[in-house]
């Protein structure tokens, strides 16, 4: 069985049911997980970019 980082529900995920690289939510708060590894399955926060980093990020860039 797989838990919810945040609130430890329990994610109903099997090993067969998910890919690496796959993002899968909690019914319960919300929160997303990026699936790192399937055996065991392992789950990390998905990190939500910021609007104000994209730009900071664009206009950072080499202007030649």
């Amino acid at each position: 069985m797989v838990y919810c980082p945040e609130c430890e529900t329990n994610l109903d995920l099997e090993e067969d049911e998910v890919d690496e690289g796959e993002v899968v939510s909690c019914p319960e708060c919300g929160s997303d997980f990026e699936v790192i590894t399937v055996n065991p399955v392992e789950l990390k926060p998905v990190e939500e970019e910021d609007e104000e980093d994209e730009e900071d990020e664009a206009e950072d860039g080499d202007y030649a």
